[in-house]
């Protein structure tokens, strides 16, 4: 394959948001400021590269918080968790810094307010996902409806279909939410929206980029774990799109070099939780066998950064 011409169009934005490195820097900056062992129940973010560099630091990667022991700090994850986990850390008089997502932490509020005002609360997204475990958390049993297809949606009976509501995940492909919402929206012409669309601007900005590159692509990969809903949504968007095949891969080393077969237009870009470092290692991969071109293709400049937590900035 060596010496055949290979155009790689390069998505911009692509990989890291401001909520997952706010996130990692809040695992940093806590085995600095506590040494090691800090624990972080859940995968910080949804990316095992990004986890093992933690864990090379002192980082402890725990299921559920009675895996911690009292004396040491917990992080919480970027995904939220409901509201019986940091009040069972307070109980046990543990020291413990939550890094969910500003955004995410938005759509939590929003819900609250829904279920203070007495609204019957419709959740879009998928079943299982720490995000929707986390915000379904947020209020009692039952206070929270989920739906994750249009077909959820046309099933869906409240009580009263005059005082409904609905909130999304933060990571779903912003065109079927699209369609979930419209069919919603038409059968419950007073549902309550959010007052700024739940789906994050990491996330949005993501997919319009693979949007705008994906017609031509004789092969589309997108860099990022099985486990994180954004980048396989990207999969998704690349697929409908145009591109003639999509992948997802975790690195370079988990590409079958048989996909190239007839491949000259490759689209290239990362979920909102894999380094910038898989990226480079990919393309250093395609070098190593083809005579690339890199062509980026930029469709937002992204500027969002967000605070770290009060408690991080505190003396010890």
């Amino acid at each position: 394959m060596q010496g055949r011409k290979l155009e790689i169009r390069l998505a911009a934005p692509r990989g890291f948001c401001a909520g997952v490195d706010r996130a990692i820097q809040i695992v940093e900056e806590a085995l600095g400021k506590w040494g090691a062992p800090v624990y972080v129940r859940h995968e910080i973010v949804h990316n095992q590269h990004v986890v093992s560099r933690l864990e090379g630091m002192g980082a402890v990667f725990v299921e559920e918080l009675d895996e911690c022991p009292p004396d040491r700090p917990v992080v919480f994850s970027a995904h939220g968790v409901p509201k019986a986990v940091p009040a069972e850390a307070e109980r046990r008089e543990m020291v413990y810094v939550d890094a969910t997502c500003p955004l995410v932490s938005k759509v939590h509020v929003e819900a609250e307010r829904h279920h203070k005002a007495g609204r019957e609360i419709v959740l879009i997204g998928h079943a299982g996902h720490p995000e929707v475990i986390g915000t379904m958390g947020q209020l009692p049993d039952g206070a929270i409806t989920l739906i994750e297809t249009e077909d959820d949606a046309r099933a869906f009976e409240p009580k009263n279909a005059a005082n409904v509501a609905f909130v999304t995940q933060t990571t779903l492909s912003v065109d079927d939410t699209a369609d979930i919402v419209a069919i919603l929206q038409d059968r419950f012409p007073d549902i309550s929206a959010p007052h700024k669309e739940d789906i994050c601007y990491a996330t949005t900005n993501r997919q319009e980029a693979v949007k705008a590159m994906a017609e031509g692509c004789d092969l589309f990969l997108v860099i990022g774990a099985e486990t994180s809903s954004n980048s396989k949504r990207l999969v998704e968007v690349a697929k409908r799109a145009g591109a003639k095949d999509s992948r997802l891969v975790a690195s370079a080393s988990n590409v079958d070099w048989d996909w190239f077969q007839g491949v000259e237009t490759l689209g290239l870009t990362a979920g909102a939780s894999a380094p910038e470092d898989l990226v480079q290692g990919l393309i250093a991969a395609c070098r190593a066998r083809f005579d690339i071109e890199v062509v980026p293709v930029t469709t937002a400049r992204e500027t969002v950064t967000f605070k770290l937590p009060r408690v991080l900035a505190a003396e010890v």
